[in-house]
């Protein structure tokens, strides 16, 4: 099969390629392995892969879309290879910012020492969004604010890689990387055996190992559910889909009860008393009583019963203010003053508006940047300079002046591409990674991650919400 003879890296860092069109040495045998597969073996395993997806309901939803909300998740059969090195140092990062995050989550909620001596403003984490002074002075069990963390790396046309955000409040995905991994051994098995690639099965055994580590409850068997918005949510497979592979309850709002400063999920057995909640509701919607009152997604009285450490909760309330993009700008100073480490994976380079000298940076140099929007996820909220209209720079402009605090603007890097399957041909496309961070006992990283990958030609936005799909990721054993 010749389907590779005519690919271009086009001057991008390309993670199978060198600039002189030689394979990457961890990728020979994933190429030598594709290169002797027959074009239409190559199809209908593919095919066979797309089934797979449909018949497991491997769906997500897109809202405000006229062509319909739910959707079939867009998968490409050609892995991202990772070598050991590569991944080791991966890891070595990544545990070392969630490390620093919880300190920096444990030290706001209680000292402010950071902020006492001048190495993040003040008014920064004070008109933080997602900042809830109500729970300062509160503790959470093992002082672990995240436990679940999707921290998104890209690499740069230096061949390093940069964190791009974090993603510490319902860090959602980690049910596509595992089906990924299932399509793909039933797709090519001979293949993916021949490399010896680290398997990804044990994440939802970590997980649930994760939610009873933190349960206030030591004394028999604690109670773990997953607590969904329900069935409309964009990742409402995802929630079935872990709640089924850690072998515990999905549970709405409704579902739960909160009685003398503790909650109980309804079943027709009567009440059952829950110790763990692994919550996939934002702050806001979560208790009617405490935040927004016109939430009906969430539980009456769930914060007094957290407040009295009746229940416990993945991820704590008040992790949000570290996924602030504003707030992502000090994550390396973090790092410096609480592990007294320079960081191992570094930030993109980044100008807040808040600061005049960068603002000024900002409005005069629009047309080259990405603006970003403190708060917003999933590609929304976003300015791709080099492909944006006068107006849509016009009204990033205007919106930057109302409200500084709000934005974040970086230079637009060249995510490194990767091999994809497009319309009957073989071409790059820019991808990201999203590995997973579970933080418990321990902290266990699943080796690899999901690759997002844009699949609109030159297109840099990974998000499926603006047509993204994904990829297998295959990190070799040593």
């Amino acid at each position: 099969m010749q389907m590779f003879s005519d690919y271009q890296a086009d001057g991008f860092f390309d993670e199978m390629f060198h600039p002189d069109g030689t394979v990457r040495s961890h990728c020979a045998a994933l190429l030598q392995n594709f290169c002797q597969l027959d074009s239409n073996d190559f199809l209908t395993q593919k095919a066979n892969s797309e089934l797979y997806f449909l018949r497991q309901g491997i769906t997500f939803n897109v809202y405000h879309d006229s062509k319909g909300t739910e959707r079939i998740f867009p998968f490409d059969p050609i892995p991202r290879v990772m070598p050991a090195s590569e991944w080791e140092h991966i890891e070595a990062g990544l545990t070392q910012r969630i490390i620093a995050l919880n300190l920096f989550l444990h030290d706001i909620y209680h000292d402010q020492q950071i902020l006492k001596d001048g190495v993040i403003p003040e008014f920064y984490i004070h008109e933080a969004r997602h900042y809830r002074k109500e729970f300062r002075g509160m503790d959470v069990p093992a002082d672990i604010y995240i436990h679940i963390c999707g921290s998104d790396l890209i690499r740069g046309a230096d061949g390093k890689y940069y964190v791009l955000e974090d993603n510490g409040r319902c860090p959602s995905g980690a049910s596509y990387l595992l089906e990924n991994r299932n399509a793909l051994k039933r797709a090519f098995p001979k293949i993916f055996e021949s490399l010896g690639v680290r398997p990804v099965d044990s994440y939802a055994g970590d997980l649930l190992n994760m939610l009873h580590h933190i349960s206030p409850r030591r004394d028999g068997d604690n109670v773990c559910v997953l607590l969904t918005p329900g069935c409309f949510n964009s990742a409402y497979f995802e929630h079935c889909y872990l709640a089924r592979q850690m072998g515990i309850d999905i549970v709405e709002g409704k579902d739960l009860v909160v009685v003398d400063q503790f909650v109980y999920m309804r079943t027709t057995r009567g009440l059952r008393r829950v110790d763990v909640i692994y919550r996939r509701i934002d702050d806001d919607f979560i208790d009617p009583v405490v935040f927004r009152k016109d939430s009906v997604l969430g539980v009456p009285g769930l914060m007094n019963a957290y407040r009295a450490g009746n229940v416990a909760l993945a991820n704590a309330v008040g992790t949000g203010v570290a996924d602030d993009k504003v707030i992502y700008y000090f994550v390396p100073k973090m790092i410096e003053y609480y592990l007294g480490q320079e960081p191992i994976l570094p930030n993109v380079p980044t100008y807040l508006a808040s600061e005049e000298k960068d603002r000024k940076f900002i409005l005069s140099h629009l047309p080259e940047l990405v603006v970003k929007a403190a708060n917003e996820s999933g590609g929304y909220g976003m300015l791709m300079g080099p492909t944006a209209s006068k107006d849509e720079i016009e009204k990033f402009r205007e919106l930057i002046v109302a409200d500084p605090r709000n934005y974040i603007a970086q230079p637009v890097i060249s995510l490194s591409r990767a091999p994809t399957w497009c319309d009957g041909a073989i071409e790059g496309r820019h991808i990201d990674l999203r590995p997973y961070i579970i933080y418990g006992k321990e902290i266990k990283i699943v080796p690899g991650g999901l690759t997002r990958v844009a699949l609109n030609r030159g297109s840099l936005v990974v998000n499926s919400s603006q047509g993204g799909g994904s990829k297998d990721t295959w990190v070799l054993r040593d």
